[in-house]
């Protein structure tokens, strides 16, 4: 009896340990913070739920239109959607599509981002036929990215 109790708690111990997932925090402590995870790459399979989870969205949708990096020891994450860019922003205050657009639209009060590139942070206007980059619209954190396009996956 105490040989198959003793195995017992052998057989639970062993079990469960087989059993245990991997937290996503012991997961992104392997891979931040890496400095070749500093840029934008799609999300390695062991991040997809978490990532998904941040973003409220399904593993499908990470996998075909997210990016994770690394920012230090924290994982970052950006889901792709309608005018969101997970690249460098454009902080340039002079834009050639803008240029072309006030010349074909002299004194427009807004330039279309279809002109000016998803990834500027200005507002921008036609003063006469001249682009003019207005107050920035965006925060650019300290890597050069777009802040409010990342989070942090927990």
């Amino acid at each position: 009896m105490r040989f198959f109790a003793i195995g017992l708690a052998l057989a639970v111990m062993i079990g469960g340990a087989g059993v245990m997932p991997v937290q996503p925090a012991q997961a992104a402590g392997a891979y931040c913070p890496n400095p070749a995870h500093g840029r934008p790459a799609k999300v390695p399979a062991d991040f997809v739920s978490a990532v998904a989870k941040a973003f409220q969205t399904d593993a499908d949708a990470v996998r075909d239109a997210a990016f994770v990096r690394c920012v230090g020891a924290r994982l970052m994450a950006c889901y792709v959607g309608a005018n969101l860019n997970c690249d460098k922003a454009d902080m340039r205050r002079t834009l050639a599509g803008a240029t072309a657009w006030c010349l074909q639209h002299p004194g427009a009060t807004d330039i279309p981002m279809a002109a000016t590139g998803h990834d500027t942070i200005y507002q921008w206007s036609c003063n006469g036929h001249r682009a003019v980059a207005g107050k920035a619209v965006m925060t650019v954190d300290a890597q050069g990215y777009v802040a409010e396009n990342w989070k942090e996956v927990p």
